[in-house]
């Protein structure tokens, strides 16, 4: 079976969930719709305040995993074990746990109140140690003969890492990055646990109030994949760039 082939069962696919979704939606009641439509300003501050959640943490996850990659990548041995430690005490405990954690023990003993700094933090947190992860991949897929001729050159550590190492190192790290930015908008929707007025709050306080789970629940489902389907198509133009290119 050709890729085009595939590709339109895929996308067939994902129609035809979003028109069961649609379908299954559209049974309830009138009067149930009628309910929800009155909270649509809820559902769409929530859906705004995600989007600058997001952006926020993506950003910062991003700084945060190249640091740490660079760390563990390092020679300095203080550097490469805070970071060690780092992502695998990320990786290695859920996100939900780490919110609880971040913001009533280390939140409290900061006197960081704020919801938003906290959660914002926190997401940028758990996102960077994947990065980080991805980055290192992307540095192991440079190989040795390269570097020993960067050395061979008389260029330094930082200079092969800068000049050499990062620019290859990226070419391969975009496509699981796009798939990892994806999933940190997914994962924003743990914040409503701390009371964070974003899109899931929305929806959680919208079913509370109207008694209509589903059709409360489905401009959820289509607001995020607003967000995340152009990312996910992003990533697998990014991938067929990158086995076109090799």
């Amino acid at each position: 079976m050709s890729q085009s082939v595939q590709r339109a069962l895929i996308y067939v696919g994902l129609i035809l969930l979003i028109c069961a979704l649609m379908f299954t939606a559209l049974a309830a009641s009138t009067q149930q719709w009628s309910a929800v439509w009155n909270y649509r300003v809820l559902f769409w501050k929530g859906w705004v305040t995600t989007i600058l959640i997001s952006l926020a943490a993506l950003v910062l996850s991003l700084a945060i995993g190249v640091i740490a990659a660079l760390a563990r990548e390092g020679s300095v041995f203080i550097f490469r074990a805070i970071a060690t430690i780092y992502v695998e005490f990320i990786r290695g405990t859920p996100l939900l746990v780490q919110l609880l954690l971040f913001f009533y023990v280390f939140g409290n003993a900061l006197h960081l109140e704020n919801r938003y700094v906290v959660g914002t933090i926190t997401l940028a947190l758990f996102s960077g140690a994947y990065i980080a992860e991805i980055i290192r991949g992307g540095f192991a897929s440079v190989g040795e003969t390269q570097r020993e001729s960067a050395r061979a050159l008389g260029l330094t550590q930082g200079q092969t890492v800068r000049l050499v190492i990062i620019p290859q190192a990226l070419r391969v790290s975009l496509p699981p990055l796009a798939g990892q930015f994806a999933s940190l908008i997914k994962d924003s929707s743990l914040l409503s646990i701390l009371g964070i007025s974003e899109f899931a709050l929305a929806a959680q306080q919208t079913a509370s109030a109207t008694y209509s789970t589903i059709e409360s629940y489905f401009p959820l489902a289509i607001g995020y994949l607003v967000l995340t389907l152009p990312i996910s198509l992003w990533s697998r133009a990014l991938e067929k760039r990158v086995r076109y290119e090799d």
